[in-house]
């Protein structure tokens, strides 16, 4: 199976400043891959790397095959890209908005388009200007679809959006995600999300990637829980530890305290985690494994703000 993303060495900087130094991963074809990370992370730089919009410093990114930065017009008319903000030409009608974007695209699918747009109950003369932030998603996501894409490239699709939209996001995403050979590569902030749609989860932290099927992290990452009567201070002294790589075989990798009740994360099974927590003098009390949504995990693994 080829790959519709492959990156390499990448390094790439701002103002100065490394945002990646040696960034290595690949999508195949056909996979559905979210990328998480903190604010500030370089999620939406690497998208504009991907799009070409951005050139590194060094190293190699193929998207479909040829280099980001030299996209042919045939390659990147198979890319579907959906920026942050869902844009939109406002001073269009949703008809001004559908024939506008068919010249661009040899596969262009009006009954796609308007499939999808359709559905709000508005007129075809209606502006973009006057609709809300979901009905624009809506129009953009015809826009993407209608393109019928190889590759879609979606950077947090769910900023502005209500249930209702983000549902409706997902379900169209799944339809597309069924379909032979397509891929998806997507960050949102909204992770319970993602946990409903991708296959493989990327994780970026500080420059760094951990590439990791979502059952396989979902299954081998865990989260425990306990009553704790000890003071807050001795929990913070804890996770000052853990902040700092001081603890004990790195056994935890996140906690969170909220009243006594406490949450720890880690890859160890919970005898482990019970002996390490002994060791360092914290009474946990009534020490059980709980169910871990992916939004858990993504907190344990990279920290909460």
């Amino acid at each position: 199976m080829s790959n519709a993303i492959e990156i390499r060495g990448l390094g790439h900087r701002y103002n100065g400043r490394a945002i990646y130094e040696n960034l290595n991963f690949s999508v195949p074809e056909g996979a559905v891959c979210g990328l998480l990370g903190k604010n500030g992370q370089g999620k939406t730089t690497l998208v504009n790397i991907l799009m070409g919009f951005l050139k590194p410093f060094k190293g190699k990114c193929l998207v479909l095959g040829e280099d980001s930065h030299n996209l042919p017009p045939e390659v990147r008319a198979r890319i579907g890209l959906l920026h942050e903000g869902h844009l939109a030409y406002e001073f269009m009608t949703i008809a001004q908005t559908e024939r506008f974007y068919r010249g661009f695209y040899p596969r262009w699918n009006p009954e796609v388009f308007f499939g999808l747009v359709d559905r709000m109950g508005l007129p075809l003369n209606h502006k973009v200007a006057n609709m809300s932030c979901g009905q624009r998603s809506q129009v953009v996501l015809g826009v993407i679809m209608a393109q019928d894409p190889d590759l879609l490239i979606l950077d947090d699709y769910s900023m502005g959006l209500d249930a209702g939209y983000r549902r409706l996001f997902l379900d169209v995403l799944h339809d597309f995600a069924a379909r032979k050979g397509k891929t998806v590569f997507v960050t949102s902030h909204i992770v319970q999300d993602l946990e409903q749609l991708v296959d493989t989860i990327i994780f970026i932290d500080q420059g760094e990637i951990m590439q990791v099927g979502l059952e396989e992290f979902l299954s081998a990452f865990r989260k425990y829980v306990f009553n704790c009567d000890d003071p807050p201070e001795q929990t913070q002294a804890l996770a000052q530890n853990l902040a700092q790589g001081l603890a004990q075989d790195h056994i935890i990798r996140g906690i969170e305290r909220r009243g006594r009740k406490v949450a720890l994360y880690s890859y160890a099974d919970i005898q482990a985690v019970e002996r390490h927590l002994a060791d360092l003098g914290v009474q946990a009390r009534d020490l059980s494994q709980a169910p871990m949504s992916l939004e858990d995990g993504f907190i344990g693994l990279m920290g909460n703000y």
